[in-house]
């Protein structure tokens, strides 16, 4: 984000993707929801042009804030982000929570082998709690960089897709206001 130089020198500018104020103006300008402005429930098969990534742009049947995030929600390169997301995150989920169970029915069922010394006065059970914060972090360093090397550039791609559908949206929506302020 930028600084304004001038007057407002203490503002930061708003116009980044990554600013979540009222997802992306969704309740402001045209109306109370989606689709109440004229001419914005147009879907890709309706006339609408596409840009080169695959999703509508502007043209005679421009689409409204939430039908970009319905469209960009189905298109093939979301879903590739939400399948690898689900690749990671399930076969993780299940392991972290199999040996999390598997910890505490040992701990329980078995209290003589928990008990058992392995170095000094450091049993199985303290190894295996340990080993439950060793996990945690390990879990959450791998995480952190499945998403860095394989997500994290289609998800900003797409952002940066919405954002610019969403500017192209509001700027038709500014036109069409000016028009028929001008018609008057």
């Amino acid at each position: 984000m930028d600084k304004h130089e001038g007057r407002d020198a203490g503002t930061i500018r708003l116009d980044d993707p990554w600013y979540d104020a009222l997802a992306v103006g969704w309740g402001e300008g045209e109306g109370a929801g989606a689709g109440a402005g004229e001419g914005s429930g147009g879907t890709a098969g309706e006339g609408a042009e596409t840009s080169p990534s695959g999703f509508p742009s502007h043209g005679p049947h421009a689409l409204g804030a939430s039908d970009i995030y319905l469209e960009v929600q189905r298109s093939a390169a979301f879903q590739e982000v939400r399948s690898r997301y689900r690749r990671f995150v399930v076969p993780a989920t299940v392991g972290f929570f199999l040996w999390y169970v598997a910890y505490v029915i040992a701990a329980t069922t078995a209290p003589g082998m928990m008990a058992r010394p392995v170095v000094g006065s450091v049993n199985v059970a303290l190894l295996a709690g340990l080993g439950q914060f060793l996990s945690t972090f390990l879990l959450t360093w791998a995480y952190a960089r499945h998403a860095r090397l394989r997500r994290d550039r289609a998800a900003l791609d797409l952002r940066w897709t919405v954002f610019e559908q969403e500017q192209v949206r509001r700027a038709d929506a500014g036109e069409r206001t000016r028009t028929r302020g001008a018609g008057r």
